[in-house]
């Protein structure tokens, strides 16, 4: 590994991030960490094998 993040990897970060965000600040929508867990999950199974 040469240390350079690919977009797919920073693109899970972000949406993690914000989604995380989003969960914490509005406790409605569920557990911040549970959701922010499952839609980057999400994300690397429907990315994966671009």
């Amino acid at each position: 590994m040469n240390g350079d993040m690919d977009l797919r990897t920073a693109l899970l970060l972000v949406v993690g991030g914000g989604t995380t965000y989003v969960a914490f600040e509005h406790p409605s929508l569920g557990a911040a960490l549970l959701v922010g867990v499952a839609v980057v999950t999400l994300l690397h199974y429907l990315l994966k094998d671009r």
